[in-house]
């Protein structure tokens, strides 16, 4: 065998000792979505369809959309491990006395897995972002 086709990269040997987890150590979650202009890509996409969705875009109404947007894509970009820092409200502050329900938020989530699969972000990908803003729920929806 030539010495060319011996060379192995730390990645295939991680992947090759440890399994998926060692990929998951090398690279964070805002890398692997592609980093910060793929998650504008997408936080764009998103507002759209919130804007589309009766359920839920009268909380919407009087929001300046493009501070939501930046607001979203910080706020993906530093929980997903990218360097972004959130400059907004903390989720209790800035959704307080909205009455936002449990349908509300699920209805939320639901046009981010819409354009999460327009995009075709792999499921595990998707679900550590689910896992990463999914704890938010509490401090957004109200307790009536």
């Amino acid at each position: 065998m030539r010495a060319a086709n011996r060379v192995v990269t730390a990645a295939a040997v991680c992947i090759s000792l440890f399994g998926s987890a060692c990929y998951a150590q090398q690279t964070t979650l805002y890398e692997r979505l592609g980093g910060k202009p793929a998650i504008a890509a997408v936080v764009d996409d998103f507002v759209g369809n919130v804007a589309a969705d009766n359920r839920i875009n009268s909380f919407f109404a009087k929001t300046d959309i493009s501070r939501l947007k930046q607001l979203l894509v910080e706020q993906i970009c530093a929980g997903s491990g990218g360097p972004c820092t959130y400059t907004g409200r903390d989720m209790r502050a800035a959704h307080a006395g909205m009455g936002v329900g449990d349908t509300h938020f699920t209805a939320l989530v639901e046009d981010l897995v819409k354009t999460l699969d327009k995009f075709k972000v792999p499921q595990r990908e998707k679900d550590e972002l689910l896992s990463v803003l999914g704890p938010m729920k509490t401090d957004i929806v109200s307790m009536r």
